[in-house]
C-alpha cells in the first residue's frame, strides 16, 4: 500500500472519531489527498432535518477549497463500519474536481480495504465538460 494511503488512513480515522452521527450512528471519516500530498479531513455531520446532513467526502472537499482553494487531487480514503462506498451526491461533487483515474480507497475500521477509481463508479459522468461552451 502506498505511503500516502497509510497517512490518509490515520487522518480519516481521526476525522471519523469526530463525526456527528446521533441519528444514523454511522460514523464516516474521510481524507482527501492532493497531488502535492496535502491532506484534508472530513467527517459526516448529521442534522435533525436530515436534508441538512453533510457527508464526510463532501466535507473534505469543502475543507480543501475553504483552506487553499481548488487543488489538483489524487485520492480519497474513506473509513466506515461496515465498509461502504461513497453516495451518488458525493461522487458527483468529486467529479467536479477529480479526473477519471481519481483513486477512492474504502476501508472498514479493521483495515479491510477496497479500491476503485472515479470512472469505476461514474463511467459516464456529468462534469464541467458536459456543459455547453459559452
Amino acid at each position: 500500500m502506498e505511503n500516502w494511503i497509510k497517512k490518509a488512513w490515520k487522518v480519516a480515522q481521526d476525522a471519523r472519531e469526530r463525526a456527528y452521527a446521533p441519528y444514523s450512528k454511522f460514523k464516516v471519516g474521510a481524507a482527501l489527498v492532493t497531488k502535492a500530498d496535502e491532506m484534508y479531513p472530513g467527517c459526516n455531520v448529521e442534522n435533525a432535518s436530515f436534508g441538512g446532513t453533510t457527508c464526510a467526502e463532501r466535507n473534505a472537499v469543502f475543507h480543501m477549497i475553504s483552506k487553499n482553494g481548488v487543488q489538483p487531487i489524487k485520492g480519497l480514503v474513506l473509513i466506515t463500519e461496515p465498509m461502504a462506498v461513497p453516495c451518488g451526491l458525493c461522487l458527483q461533487v468529486l467529479s467536479e474536481f477529480a479526473a477519471s483515474d481519481f483513486e477512492i480507497h474504502m476501508f472498514d475500521t479493521r483495515g479491510n480495504h477496497s479500491s476503485k477509481t472515479l470512472a469505476d463508479f461514474l463511467p459516464n459522468r456529468f462534469d464541467p465538460s458536459s456543459l455547453p461552451k459559452s
